[in-house]
């Protein structure tokens, strides 16, 4: 025992010693901004938002623009999207009158009306006003089957961590003494109406590294937090512990995951008073139940059962008969070199599945026949981008959106039945799109991989490379950039004759989980490559040239435009560099960042940092280089990704002299806002900043 007091000692003198802290303000001396809401941090952000918005406001398309968008983000023609739930469709709404908006229901038959009559359940400006606080809504979780109770998820300012309080669905209120959690990163899923499967913050060494719950719960009604029964409790070292009930016709499973990594797993499900362990891949992601069969999306090849199931694939089996030993799967979807899955949910009798091919959605409706299944493509739009809105526990009716660069979003409604497919909301033409064309181009990387990438460009540009052209990229996490409409792009880029470009790089999910992975850890430079060959091959091709080529990209994507702009500086003019992961030395030490060390690596480990050290925005700014002058954004209450990669990098920036341009919202989470006069704000500075730096 002496000997862990005498180290304790020694740990924490050294953690005061004058010359340590030397050492570390030397190796970074802007760690001060890493203190989100420390004075003089805030009084440094106030500073350089001031001196942003003084100067990009002075444009003279500022406020038209802003009005424009903001009209845009209240319109009035905007589709309220359903959840479906028992027989209501709930919506949540903002606009002028509810800038924290209104979740709001109305009946299902109702829905379909031009004009339906909306009945509020809770209205999020007259509670804020009530409590004093800036709550922003996160969503419900619902009592099932009766649909009587939820539970509430509140955010102060648009933060990833809520507060969460059971609410009586019938009564519009609060439940008096009900289930409530503090703000925390907190899962919580209905047991029943009497018990709750939840994680959170119970106290010291509940949490993992990365901030998220690390034990899985089940709380009884009337009883304290403290008392409740213990279920699962993984390790510091994971990603996290999440517990859920799935409700199926069949029966109610139980299931708590493990997230060892971002993309590595164990699960389990509750079976009489056991948990047990399912035997499948780490790296397997668990699909949950449909008619008793078990469904596994697959991230790379499995052999069990003398079979060998391929990468990308949905599999099935029948959950008794894997539990007696059967590993007989039946294969739902295989991907090809070009295709891959993108999702899939359930109906009562079916299975829907989103299919990606060359970067073009399609869906499919499969059913288990005498334990086979039979799939059939749904006769939806073709050439854009699909996407599951709403489905139903209680029938086969479903909703699902369509919408491409040109083709505003419009949301199609399928019948139990199946037979007839309609229209029943779309969005306006927020812009002129009839002189507009989309090409979808291919370039070879550094490594002569091919990489597709989608222009929206006016059909009478000049190829004479002095079209100001924007390229948006993300690349990461295995999701893919699919070809949406935005109204946003279109009236404040695409009308002013700007050139719009995607890039669908590796890391992304536009080929499945093979192009994602090609890009993991060691071989992020890919990623960067890609992009980098995407803005040479548009600059080939005349579409425009280096002084007028801007990138963007937010989050993970904000870290790609920062190797953008400390590797190749010569290739744009302008770079906005939203909620960005900058500092890849310390990511992992910052808010989530931990968990994302199955994507990047860890750069506590030498040999890991040996190849992060290579790419790292911050680490790898230099004073004698010319940038073009960038524009960061970020929100204060982001914590996902910490605010500070884009402070610290800006500080970094501003002692070498180089120019930049800099917005923090006081709002927001991970985004741009929590009203739409936030986002609006923040959207029109983003495209004054283009329209000076690439006009």
């Amino acid at each position: 025992m002496k000997r862990f007091i005498c180290l304790s000692m020694i740990f924490t003198s050294l953690l005061f010693c004058p010359s340590v802290l030397c050492s570390r303000q030397e190796d970074d001396p802007f760690l001060w901004l890493e203190e989100v809401n420390g004075e003089k941090a805030l009084e440094w952000v106030k500073a350089k938002n001031a001196a942003t918005v003084a100067e990009l406001q002075q444009h003279p398309d500022y406020i038209p623009l802003y009005n424009r968008i903001l009209a845009v983000l209240n319109s009035k023609e905007r589709i309220a999207f359903p959840s479906l739930v028992g027989e209501y469709a709930y919506n949540f709404w903002q606009d002028e009158k509810n800038p924290r908006g209104l979740w709001r229901r109305t009946l299902l038959a109702d829905y379909f009306n031009p004009a339906p009559v909306w009945e509020t359940v809770l209205d999020l400006d007259e509670l804020s006003r009530r409590e004093g606080e800036p709550w922003a809504f996160k969503g419900a979780s619902y009592l099932y089957p009766a649909f009587d109770l939820c539970l509430v998820r509140l955010s102060r300012g648009g933060s990833d961590a809520t507060e969460i309080r059971e609410f009586d669905l019938v009564k519009k209120e609060f439940v008096k003494e009900g289930f409530y959690l503090p703000k925390a990163k907190s899962n919580v899923s209905w047991i029943n109406r009497n018990e709750l499967l939840i994680g959170t913050d119970f106290g010291p060494g509940s949490l993992t590294t990365s901030g998220y719950p690390r034990i899985a719960k089940i709380w009884r009604r009337g009883t304290p937090l403290s008392g409740a029964r213990t279920l699962y409790t993984g390790q510091e070292s994971d990603m996290g512990v999440r517990g859920g009930a799935i409700n199926t016709p069949e029966r109610q499973y139980i299931v708590v995951s493990r997230n060892i990594t971002f993309y590595t797993s164990n699960s389990f499900v509750m079976e009489g008073d056991k948990l047990i362990k399912l035997d499948i891949p780490d790296d397997a992601q668990f699909g949950g139940f449909f008619r008793n069969q078990m469904l596994l999306e697959l991230k790379s090849d499995w052999t069990t059962g003398g079979h060998t199931y391929k990468q990308g694939a949905l599999i099935s089996i029948d959950y008794g008969q894997f539990l007696m030993g059967d590993r007989n799967f039946a294969v739902v979807f295989t991907p090809s070199e070009r295709s891959s899955l993108v999702g899939f949910t359930t109906t009562k009798n079916a299975l829907l599945i989103l299919k990606l091919t060359n970067v073009v959605s399609e869906l499919f409706r499969y059913t288990l026949q005498d334990g086979q299944w039979v799939g059939e493509k749904i006769a939806a739009p073709e050439y854009g981008a699909i996407g599951l809105t709403a489905t139903d526990d209680f029938s086969d009716q479903y909703f699902f959106t369509y919408a491409n660069y040109l083709t505003p979003t419009s949301l199609y409604y399928v019948p139990a039945n199946g037979k007839k497919i309609a229209k029943v909301k779309s969005l306006p033409h927020y812009f002129n799109s009839k002189d507009l064309l989309v090409e979808q181009y291919e370039a070879a990387s550094k490594d002569g991989t091919v990489i597709p990438y989608f222009v929206v460009r006016s059909k009478k540009a000049k190829l004479n490379g002095a079209n100001p052209t924007l390229l948006y990229g993300y690349g990461g996490f295995e999701i893919a950039m699919q070809p949406g409409y935005s109204a946003i792009t279109g009236v404040a880029w695409l009308e002013k004759g700007g050139v719009y470009a995607v890039a669908n790089i590796r890391g992304g999910g536009e080929f499945g989980p093979k192009w994602h992975q090609a890009a993991l850890k060691e071989n992020r430079q890919r990623a960067f490559d890609d992009f980098a060959a995407v803005a040479e091959d548009l600059i080939r091709h005349k579409i425009t040239s280096p002084r007028h080529l801007g990138i963007e990209g937010g989050s993970n994507g904000g870290l790609l435009v920062g190797v953008m702009l400390t590797q190749r500086p010569d290739l744009f003019n302008a770079v906005i560099c939203s909620v960005p992961l900058l500092d890849m030395k310390r990511y992992n030490k910052l808010l989530a960042g931990a968990s994302w060390m199955g994507e990047y690596g860890n750069p506590d480990l030498p040999e890991e940092w040996a190849f992060i050290s290579k790419y790292s925005p911050y680490q790898n700014l230099a004073a004698d280089k010319k940038y073009p002058r960038v524009l960061f954004t970020t929100t204060t209450r982001d914590d996902r990704v910490h605010p500070s990669h884009a402070r610290k990098m800006a500080a970094k920036m501003e002692a070498m002299g180089h120019p930049f341009y800099y917005f923090e919202n006081t709002e927001g989470g991970h985004g741009s806002g929590v009203t739409n006069e936030q986002r609006a704000e923040m959207l029109t500075l983003e495209h004054v900043y283009l329209l000076k730096m690439l006009k």
